[in-house]
């Protein structure tokens, strides 16, 4: 009986797979899940601390510190000389499944079982679907490869936990509780605002009023943002071409007119816009870091572009993507920053370099369209979450951002000096750029090769790359390019990763790589 009993108890709280997780938190988790799943009902009787740590093989300092939290939070109830049981409120109260008739009658509730009727047909209801675009994709369990050489990741290695926790924890004392837990409608956090106009900008020759700056939730909501308020299908916007196909699916969502743009060795080629009734109303571009060729566009390049934007009439959309992460000598100036006519809108990213999944970004725009901007995402989302906000105000007032960017950038060019070498040594018939920063290197094929079709066969040897064609708007067949991002592999791997991918080239011979 009793090793029944203790079995019983093994399997019914078996603790969650999360081993980061403290012992006690993980208790407290399947109590919680018995509880809610119906398996522990109220009244039920909770083994005392000591036989639960005994059975559990915990420490029953652990027992007792989850069992006083849960009676706290409202589970559990303990009486005295009797023990810890399950709280007769625990669980709330469910509807009674409308499709179950019988047990409905049984329980007086809803009647009779409705009639199973016609689904609706969403492939002909959904009027913007991005399904059928091309765009940057992973396997679903992308983190079991050995050589991810792909966007999205982050290194754990570098992420400034510590830092970050100091951050989070001030930012939930109760002393600041009142800068960020109120509504803030369509206003942002104001430290984290004065943050970045009077730490961040500056840094990138931009100076800005508090009324231009809208936080949003990460660069991908800005561009969505920015295509709800300025285009529709009458909208001509000039892209780059190849460039950065997240910013290009969002703005297709509108269903502007596209103009693809060339991208040289100066970045986008200025002279290749269109002129008359036949010029952009917008262009995107990535001067700072060309997505994703990684070149940086140049100063006279830039002038140029923002004549053009004058006498054409146009507005310019800055992505000002990687601006931070460069390895050396001084940064070129946003465009926004030469800017003399508020023809330039800039995006920018807080936490790329950070985890891409704290999603904050910024806008920079003339006070007129962040009004507009700051209304569109109100019905959106009202705002980013003011806590975030305010824990990153502090990141940034500490120091932390400044310095973590400098590890990043270290660590990268360690990364792409290794990553070049490699590919001189497993690759060598592949041609490609140095970047001077950033975390990714474009990588031309020799000729014939599919860069789609080379990715897949990657992935039998462990490694994962981008195919090129995703960044182009009409790619060629075949296309001979593929993108190495850096930031999600190890330093130690990279070398072995590029052998795998060489072997994988050398298996996927240029008639089977046309994709015919």
């Amino acid at each position: 009986m009793r090793i029944a009993r203790q079995t019983l108890w093994e399997e019914l709280l078996q603790l969650p797979d999360q081993p980061h997780l403290p012992l006690q938190v993980r208790l407290r988790s399947a109590v919680v899940r018995e509880i809610l799943a119906g398996r522990l009902t109220p009244g039920a009787p909770l083994p005392s601390s000591r036989d639960l740590a005994r059975l559990l093989h915990l420490g029953r300092n652990t027992v007792t510190a989850a069992y006083r939290q849960l009676v706290d939070e409202g589970f559990l109830q303990a009486r005295a000389r009797s023990g810890v049981f399950v709280a007769a409120g625990a669980r709330a109260a469910h509807a009674a499944p409308a499709w179950a008739p019988a047990e409905a009658a049984q329980a007086g509730a809803l009647g009779a079982e409705l009639p199973r009727g016609r689904a609706p047909q969403w492939g002909t209801r959904v009027l913007r679907s991005l399904s059928q675009l091309p765009t940057l994709t992973k396997p679903e369990r992308w983190r079991d490869y050995r050589y991810p050489f792909v966007y999205g990741g982050h290194d754990p290695q570098l992420f400034p936990t510590e830092d970050f926790r100091e951050c989070c924890a001030h930012s939930l004392a109760r002393s600041q509780l009142a800068l960020w837990a109120p509504d803030f409608e369509n206003d942002d956090v104001p430290d984290l605002i004065e943050q970045i106009r009077q730490r961040l900008l500056p840094k990138r020759g931009v100076f800005a009023l508090p009324q231009e700056i809208v936080v949003t939730v990460g660069a991908q909501q800005a561009f969505h943002l920015l295509a709800d308020a300025l285009f529709d299908s009458r909208t001509r916007v000039a892209f780059e071409d190849p460039g950065y196909p997240h910013a290009r699916n969002t703005f297709a969502l509108r269903q502007p007119q596209f103009v693809p743009l060339p991208v040289d060795a100066e970045g986008a080629v200025v002279g290749a816009l269109p002129r008359g009734d036949a010029a952009p109303d917008y262009l995107f571009v990535s001067p700072s870091h060309q997505c994703p060729t990684t070149v940086q566009m140049s100063l006279a390049r830039r002038r140029a572009l923002l004549q053009r934007a004058q006498e054409d009439d146009f507005v310019i959309i800055e992505d000002d993507y990687e601006s931070e992460n460069l390895y050396a000598g001084t940064p070129m100036p946003a465009l926004k920053c030469l800017d003399r006519s508020d023809r330039v809108v800039c995006v920018g990213s807080l936490s790329k370099s950070l985890a891409p999944a704290v999603r904050l970004g910024y806008i920079v725009a003339p006070p007129a369209l962040a009004a507009e901007l700051r209304g569109l995402r109100h019905a959106m989302v009202r705002h980013p979450s003011a806590f975030l906000q305010h824990a990153y105000a502090l990141f940034v007032s500490l120091g932390h951002h400044e310095s973590h960017a400098r590890r990043v950038n270290q660590a990268m060019q360690e990364r792409v000096q290794l990553a070049a070498l490699a590919l001189r040594r497993h690759l060598p018939q592949c041609n490609f750029t140095l970047p001077q920063g950033g975390a990714s290197i474009w990588v031309q094929l020799p000729a014939g090769v599919d860069g789609a079709a080379l990715a897949l066969a990657a992935r039998a040897q462990g490694v994962l790359v981008e195919p090129g064609d995703v960044f182009f708007q009409t790619p060629a067949r075949p296309c001979a390019h593929i993108r190495l991002r850096l930031s999600s592999i190890a330093p130690g791997l990279i070398d072995a990763g590029l052998q795998a991918l060489a072997l994988a080239l050398r298996a996927c011979p240029p008639p089977r790589c046309l994709g015919a």
